[in-house]
C-alpha cells in the first residue's frame, strides 16, 4: 500500500463556543491510500475532551491523546505509515495488532481505517452501507447546532439554519455557561419560543455542570420539550453517573466519558446512551463495535462530529439508519469545505449510492 497525505485548514461560517473555548477554524489531514490503482480516502480532525477518565482500558486512548492536536496527529501518522508498508487492504487483524502495540492516536486510526473502507468499497464496486446491508432511508433528521452566546445571537443562529435547512427536524442547544445557570435558561427559553413543537430539542453541557445543577435543570428543561441531556458533568467524574442516573428526569446520553466498546460495561447501568465519533473510537470500524455493544447494553446511540468536513461526515452517514440522533452538521457551517459526499433530504443526511464513502473533490 502507498500513502500520501495534506493538510487541509477549514473555516466555520459562525465559530462555535461550547463550555470549554471557542472555535474557529482546523486543521484537518486528508490521508490517501493506493493498491492496485484504486485510492481510498480518509481524514483525522484534531478535538480535546477534557481531563482523564476514571475509566482506562486496554483500547481507551492513553492519556496524552486526550487532546489530539495536528502535531499530535501529524506525528501519530508518521509513525503509522511505516507500520503499513508492507500490508494490502484485506489485513485487517494484522494492521489493528501493530496500531494498537505503537499506541497510534485514535484520530489517525480513524482516518487510515476510513481510508481503508472506502478502499474496499471501491474495490468491491459497492458504496459501503450496501456492503454493510444497510438501509439509508432509515436514518433520522440530523440536528444543527447552537453554541453558547447570548439568547438574540442564538436565535440568530437558528434562523440561519432554518435557511440552510429549511426542513429542520432537531437542533442542539450547548449549555454549560461559565455565567450559571441562569445563563443557559436565557438561550433554552429564547430558542424554544422560536421552535416549531414538532422539532427535536436536546442540550450538551460539554461537562460545564455538577451532579445538582442538572437535576435542576432536567426538571426545567422537561418542561421546554428536551428530550435529553448529554455529557452534562465532566470528563472523570463517571462515578457521580450513577446517582445522576437514579434521580434525572431526562435520559443522559456520555460523549466525553465514552471511547471504545470497552469503556461501555461500566457505564452501561449509569447512562442511556453514549455519543459516538469517529475521531475517538477509531473510524467506522471502532464505531461498529461501539453500535453493537451499546445495543447489548440496551442503550441509545448519538452519531456525532467534531470540524468534520463532508468527508468524515458522509463516512458516518454511513451508518446513519443505526442511530437514534444524528449529530452530523459541521461540514454545513464550513465555508471552504473541500470535499463533497451525503447530501440533505427531508432534513436527513443521504449518504452517495456509489461506491465506497461516495465522496469526491470539490472543483
Amino acid at each position: 500500500m502507498q500513502w500520501r497525505w495534506e493538510s487541509v485548514t477549514v473555516t466555520k461560517r459562525v465559530p462555535l463556543t461550547i463550555s470549554r473555548g471557542t472555535s474557529a477554524s482546523s486543521e484537518n489531514l486528508w490521508i490517501q491510500v493506493e493498491h492496485e490503482g484504486i485510492t481510498g480516502w480518509g481524514e483525522a480532525v484534531p478535538f480535546s475532551v477534557g481531563s482523564q477518565s476514571a475509566f482506562i482500558h486496554a483500547d481507551t486512548p492513553a492519556v496524552e491523546h486526550l487532546r489530539q492536536t495536528p502535531e499530535v496527529l501529524r506525528a501519530g501518522l508518521e509513525q503509522a505509515l511505516p507500520l503499513m508498508a508492507d500490508l494490502n487492504p484485506w489485513q485487517e487483524q494484522e494492521w489493528r495488532a501493530r496500531w494498537r502495540q505503537a499506541e497510534i492516536p485514535s484520530g489517525i486510526r480513524a482516518a487510515m481505517d476510513m481510508a481503508l473502507w472506502d478502499w474496499r468499497g471501491k474495490k468491491l464496486g459497492i458504496p459501503l452501507w450496501r456492503l454493510w446491508g444497510l438501509s439509508p432511508e432509515r436514518a433520522v433528521p440530523i440536528s444543527v447546532t447552537i453554541g453558547l452566546g447570548d439568547p438574540e445571537a442564538a436565535v440568530t443562529r437558528l434562523r440561519q439554519w432554518q435557511e440552510t435547512i429549511p426542513d429542520l427536524g432537531a437542533v442542539k442547544l450547548k449549555l454549560g455557561n461559565p455565567s450559571g445557570l441562569g445563563a443557559d435558561q436565557a438561550l433554552v427559553t429564547a430558542v424554544v419560543t422560536e421552535l416549531d413543537p414538532t422539532i427535536k430539542i436536546t442540550v450538551d453541557a460539554n461537562g460545564g455542570w455538577t451532579v445538582d445543577d442538572t437535576l435542576k435543570m432536567a426538571e426545567w428543561l422537561a418542561e421546554k420539550r428536551v428530550s435529553l441531556i448529554e455529557q452534562p458533568l465532566a470528563r472523570g467524574q463517571e462515578a457521580d453517573l450513577e446517582a445522576l442516573h437514579a434521580h434525572c428526569v431526562l435520559p443522559i446520553y456520555v460523549d466525553e466519558s465514552c471511547w471504545v466498546s470497552a469503556d461501555l460495561p461500566e457505564l452501561a447501568e449509569r447512562v442511556d446512551g453514549i455519543v459516538i465519533k469517529l475521531m475517538k473510537c477509531g473510524g467506522l470500524s471502532g464505531a461498529m463495535r461501539l453500535i453493537s455493544t451499546a445495543r447489548a447494553h440496551g442503550l441509545g446511540i448519538m452519531l456525532g462530529c467534531y470540524s468534520d468536513t463532508s468527508l468524515s461526515n458522509t463516512a458516518m452517514a454511513h451508518l446513519g439508519s443505526l442511530a437514534d440522533h444524528l449529530d452530523l452538521d459541521s461540514h454545513l457551517n464550513l465555508v471552504d469545505d473541500p470535499f463533497q459526499g451525503a447530501t440533505l433530504s427531508r432534513g436527513r443526511l443521504v449518504p452517495p449510492d456509489l461506491p465506497g464513502l461516495g465522496v469526491t473533490k470539490r472543483p
